[in-house]
């Protein structure tokens, strides 16, 4: 084949394909990574190089939300998970692989600081809970923070789907 042939060929093949899109149930990130430093939004939200994550298959509670201790004393556990967060990721590389999209436009990835997954980690230290409604990869790290009474399991709190829910009819 020619080189005038081989350019013929890829400039075809570039205008077929210009035009081209995923498939509407498949997003056109999916298993991209973002990678490097990251801010911390909440305790389960980092923002890398201007990007907006969600870390797949946790929910912590919202940084403005109150928890009970058993002796019925409220904190600020929202803001103690966040704390959590940034301990974890503070100065280090963070590498988030893309499962999919939210419907606030946001990555939702799992995240990873060497070989620690963020998620696990929130989750195990009792910082967020398993969110089973996507994913059940945490629930074993929940059921031991609860036994253990780690975080936000050492006294009561309400769920933070069901915070933002009550939040959202206020």
């Amino acid at each position: 084949m020619s080189a005038a042939s081989v350019i013929v060929s890829f400039v075809l093949l570039t205008v077929q394909t210009a035009g081209a899109t995923a498939p509407d149930n498949v997003k056109s990130d999916e298993g991209a990574v973002i990678s490097g430093p990251a801010t911390v939004v909440d305790g389960d939200g980092l923002e890398i190089d201007g990007k907006k994550i969600r870390i797949h298959g946790i929910d912590a509670p919202e940084v403005w939300q109150y928890c009970s201790r058993t002796d019925g004393t409220r904190w600020r556990c929202g803001h103690y998970s966040t704390v959590a967060l940034d301990r974890l990721v503070h100065r280090k590389t963070v590498s988030c692989r893309v499962r999919t999209r939210d419907q606030y436009d946001r990555a939702v990835a799992v995240c990873k600081v060497g070989t620690i997954d963020v998620g696990q980690r929130q989750v195990a230290e009792g910082w967020a809970v398993a969110y089973r409604r996507y994913s059940k990869a945490y629930v074993g790290d929940e059921d031991a923070a609860r036994e253990a009474k780690r975080g936000v399991w050492m006294g009561r709190f309400e769920m933070p789907w069901d915070y933002r829910a009550r939040m959202r009819k206020r």
